[in-house]
């Protein structure tokens, strides 16, 4: 009899350890909206209608990616869940889309949406509610803000630098230069020409010839071109998202004006803008970039470079490998698999943020020397980018790295 009262002592204090440690191990996790043990949801905006559309071509990658992610397993055993809505390239129907991402699906975080007056229209509801605005697909500088927006955070380096980047160089290499400006009028555009003209500084005023705005909605920029061709200008800074940046670069190819064009790097999809222009209209013309090239003969036979060829090939056969966004959706997706496998079972908001504030890594896809840091006070992830000549049917990288301050 004691033996068997022993034994089921032993039974009873073996269930109430092991009730204990399942405890323990549930308290241990913490999950926001959208986690469980074997999901995290999240959410996005994209353009895939409407006149950014050639845009929404990261969306696709993106969602790729984690196809590709979730075949091999999740992160941490959980398998992401991209919601992706069509937002058309209006803000008022990103802030309608985004609504129901947060309170009708109940995703963890927004990862990604494309725009930057698409952003900013949600940056404040985003933030007000404490929930992680990740990575978004701009670079305005207003969205490296922690003390104002602590739940917003950019990927690409921020306008305004790049648009230093191409002012120094045009210093360096025209220092006479009479430059022309057609540039978008919203906060992309905005963002773009005050970095700019920061970088030519005081010579600014003496430099620039001529500015020319438009509206994302006018059908064609002709005529902004055929005034800035009469001003004399013999540089083109092309400050434009796909559509009207290859209408730009065409119209000046069809008047016979022969400017230095500089296209920004939003713009600069051999697939979705350059080869669409005409290869023959192009030649010359100067963007930057901060990825590899799968186009550029130097990655031939990087590692890295064959790993996202294989992930074209078996997980986004649709894609077009000259397009670079496929190699820019992809990057940034491997970010957030970082983090996210950095939280571990805190998949809390409040931890995604303390994980994304205090990055220091590279990535695979990112050129030699470009690196991903972020700190409590700067959330740009990304900080350089190297200049690149359009010359045959390819770009080609030349200079250094060069930081845009």
């Amino acid at each position: 009899m004691r033996q068997g009262y022993a034994a089921q002592a032993m039974t009873v204090a073996a269930l109430v350890a092991a009730m204990f440690v399942q405890t323990v191990a549930a308290a241990d996790k913490k999950y926001g909206p959208g986690v469980t043990d074997t999901e995290i949801k999240i959410g996005q905006t994209m353009p895939y209608s409407g006149p950014a559309s050639s845009l929404s071509v990261s969306g696709t990658a993106e969602q790729a990616y984690f196809a590709m992610v979730n075949a091999e397993g999740g992160v941490n055993g959980r398998k992401v869940n991209l919601i992706s809505l069509d937002d058309g390239y209006s803000p008022p129907r990103t802030v309608e889309q985004t609504r129901k991402l947060v309170e009708s699906d109940n995703v963890l975080l927004i990862f990604q949406p494309l725009g930057t007056a698409a952003n900013a229209a949600i940056q404040k509801y985003l933030n007000a509610k404490g929930i992680p605005h990740l990575f978004v697909g701009t670079g305005a500088t207003r969205f490296n803000d922690p003390k104002h927006f602590p739940w917003t955070m950019g990927w690409s380096p921020n306008l305004a630098a790049e648009g230093k980047v191409y002012a120094r160089h045009i210093l360096a290499s025209k220092p006479d230069a009479k430059i022309g400006i057609l540039w978008q009028n919203d906060d992309l555009g905005k963002d773009y020409l005050a970095g700019f003209k920061e970088g030519l500084g005081d010579k600014a005023a003496a430099m620039i010839v001529r500015e020319a705005s438009f509206e994302t909605s006018e059908p064609t920029i002709d005529s902004q071109i055929l005034a800035l061709k009469s001003s004399g200008a013999d540089v083109l800074f092309n400050i434009a998202t796909p559509k009207a940046a290859a209408q730009a670069m065409r119209k000046v190819h069809e008047t016979g004006w022969k400017p230095v064009q500089f296209v920004i790097y939003s713009s600069s999809s051999i697939a979705a803008v350059m080869q669409p222009t005409g290869i023959d209209k192009v030649q010359g013309v100067i963007s930057a970039t901060y990825l590899k090239d799968p186009n550029d003969p130097a990655w031939q036979n990087d590692p890295a470079t064959q790993k996202w060829r294989e992930w074209m090939a078996r997980y986004n056969p649709k894609g077009d490998p000259r397009d670079f966004l496929n190699v820019y959706g992809y990057t940034v997706s491997q970010l957030l698999v970082r983090v996210l496998a950095q939280c571990g079972d805190d998949l809390s908001r409040e931890n995604v943020m303390r994980q994304v504030t205090n990055l220091d890594f590279d990535l695979p896809m990112l050129l030699p020397g470009i690196r991903v840091k972020t700190s409590p006070t700067d959330f740009r992830p990304i900080k350089q980018m190297q200049l690149q000549r359009f010359e045959g049917e390819r770009w080609v990288p030349f200079g250094g790295i060069v930081d845009g301050g």
